[in-house]
């Protein structure tokens, strides 16, 4: 039974997504799935729509949910990281108005540019402490980055730490698609 440890549940509509896709692929025969969040409210919210969404697929999952990031990585095979550090406000916001304010023109700021050294910066410090916990209680773990800036992240990882990473993006496969769409190359 694969151990699928899902960081940053409280983002709900992500984890519906990504898990979702495990709970209705007859492939995954049996789940077991941590939730984990610092918001224990949107944690809640997470767990009830998994629950909804194994429930109507009719799927047998096991489920758990917790604020202890250890108690949630332990045992893990995979670790599906989609943590937002700082939240929004202020530091989305920030990441595009400090580089705006001195003349810095970035398209997206959470990925590449100024905005996305700001958000590397907020991020690795977490990321350290989150591997230093895997390869203490789930050392054979992947760990799926989804957190942008994904590349900068996920290479800060395979550098710097024991960790079996990949970096995914969940745009890819849609904007392939709508720009081959958009040139008619069905």
């Amino acid at each position: 039974m694969p151990r699928i440890a899902f960081m940053g549940a409280g983002s709900t509509i992500f984890a519906k997504n990504v898990l979702g896709d495990c709970i209705l692929t007859p492939e995954i025969e049996d789940l077991d799935i941590a939730l984990h969040d610092i918001d224990p409210v949107r944690l809640q919210d997470s767990r009830l729509l998994i629950e909804n969404i194994a429930r109507n697929a009719g799927r047998d999952i096991r489920l758990t949910s917790t604020v202890d990031r250890r108690e949630a990585l332990r045992g893990a095979d995979f670790v599906v990281n989609a943590i937002q550090v700082g939240g929004y406000e202020p530091c989305t916001v920030t990441d595009f108005e400090i580089p705006k304010k001195y003349g810095f023109r970035q398209t997206i700021g959470d990925t590449t540019s100024i905005g996305g050294i700001f958000r590397t910066l907020r991020t690795v410090p977490v990321l350290e402490a989150f591997a230093e916990d895997i390869q203490s209680v789930c050392p054979d773990a992947w760990f799926i980055n989804y957190t942008n800036p994904m590349s900068m992240l996920s290479g800060y990882l395979q550098r710097f730490t024991g960790v079996k990473t990949v970096g995914l993006c969940h745009s890819v496969q849609t904007c392939a698609r709508t720009l081959l769409r958009e040139l008619d190359l069905e």
